[in-house]
């Protein structure tokens, strides 16, 4: 039940600006809140002011030892509007990042984490190639404020999942459903990573950096059929696994545009990442051309499959693709009452340092508890509990574990009996 961390293995946790900032920014999860399209309706200005209170977040990361920390800043909070920068943001931003370092924490910073400032919304965002100018002089701004303090970077969080619930079934802003725009969104995006990798090189070299590690983070699942000797559902399978990710992979990695997807410019056929960086939550099970959960298999709160296998099947994928070390840029579980996460986190870094695959690092998503999207407060993936109506910050059960174990560099026998033995899942 025991087992050691490989030599190098570094854990930490991930977090995006609009998720725990608060603030009544211009962006785009502010006005789908307005428009009342939060489940729960949660307003993203709340969260978990993380924007005021980082010091006593960042002092709480330091506590529990975390080594390593993926973060995000806000678009829309430092660029108002196309013409603008708010320097105030930017000195904000770099406070934060200097304390961070200080107490030993290595940054991963995201650039772009499915938020846009109105401005860019309301002139049709990634979708038009006029456009995207946007997104890389941003990158641009991003890299000349902070790269004396950041070599590491994720230009863009999920290319897939954004695209497929903003643009395809239209659950997030701007509320789309078309999947040719879908797949415009994809193209652009991938063309906006290879860009900006070139661009965030370009920039630390030329100030004489050699440090610089580049990537996005990839959302992939494991794709089954419900009946494997069913060729329908094997069919449905492979095409699910092919337009969510296997296109967009070739395009971000190398740079291959293949049909449908196109292009919005003449790219070079190269290799366009530093290091796999790989977000994993969950399999789907296929049955038909959409989602589906297998029959009594143990499921978190929002009744997402639980599949610890699959991070590596994943994993493997991608550097059978690309060998490079491989970063576990977000993993965690919605567990409201923590009732199973030390089980999950368990079990999920088990078949990490069982795996033969570089993995390098594993940032828990999520830090503590925030604004999850279009579910609002209502989905808990924290190991810090956040109190909203008070912002009072808790570590939790799970949070001591994850703890313990960086302390202990592995699970111990008696770590894995007093924190993972009793906990079990839903059904």
């Amino acid at each position: 039940m025991s087992f050691q961390f490989k030599p190098g293995f570094l854990l930490g946790v991930a977090t995006s600006a609009t998720q725990i900032e608060g603030g009544d920014l211009g962006h785009n999860w502010n006005d789908w809140y307005r428009r009342g399209r939060i489940k729960d309706g949660s307003d993203p200005a709340r969260a978990n002011d993380h924007y005021n209170r980082w010091r006593e977040d960042v002092d709480l990361m330091a506590g529990m030892g975390l080594q390593v920390y993926r973060f995000g800043v806000e678009w829309a909070r430092i660029c108002p509007a196309p013409d603008r920068v708010d320097e105030a943001a930017i000195a904000r931003y770099r406070e934060e990042m200097i304390y961070l370092r200080e107490k030993g924490i290595k940054l991963l910073l995201t650039i772009h984490h499915f938020t846009n400032p109105i401005w860019f919304e309301e002139r049709g965002g990634f979708l038009k190639k006029e456009n995207l100018k946007y997104f890389l002089d941003f990158t641009e701004l991003v890299v000349r404020s902070f790269g004396d303090l950041v070599a590491e970077y994720i230009t863009i969080n999920e290319p897939n999942v954004y695209a497929t619930n903003s643009y395809y079934f239209g659950d997030w802003p701007p509320g789309e459903k078309s999947f040719a725009k879908a797949l415009t969104i994809m193209a652009n995006l991938a063309y906006c990573h290879i860009r900006a990798y070139e661009l965030i090189h370009k920039i630390r070299r030329e100030k004489g950096y050699h440090d610089t590690k580049v990537s996005f983070a990839h959302h992939l699942r494991a794709f089954d059929p419900a009946r494997p000797r069913n060729l329908r559902h094997r069919l449905y399978a492979k095409l699910l696994d092919h337009f969510f990710q296997g296109l967009i992979t070739q395009a971000l990695f190398f740079g291959e545009f293949s049909w449908p997807l196109r292009a919005p410019a003449p790219v070079a056929r190269g290799e366009y990442c530093d290091f796999i960086g790989l977000n994993y939550y969950t399999r789907t099970t296929v049955s038909r051309f959409g989602d589906g959960v297998r029959a009594g298999a143990p499921k978190n709160d929002l009744g997402w499959e639980i599949y610890p296998e699959g991070l590596i099947r994943c994993a493997a994928s991608l550097y059978n693709l690309l060998n490079r070390s491989i970063y576990i840029t977000e993993n965690g579980t919605c567990d409201n009452r923590d009732a199973f996460r030390c089980r999950y986190i368990y079990e999920h870094l088990k078949v990490i340092c069982e795996a033969e695959l570089p993995v390098a690092r594993y940032y828990h998503w999520c830090f503590c508890d925030n604004f999850e999207w279009s579910e609002g407060e209502s989905a808990r993936f924290g190991l810090v509990h956040v109190d909203y109506e008070t912002q009072q910050r808790t570590v939790k059960r799970s949070g001591a574990f994850f703890a313990a174990m960086i302390k202990a560099g592995g699970v111990t026998p008696e770590l894995y009996e007093e924190y993972v033995k009793e906990q079990t899942y839903h059904h």
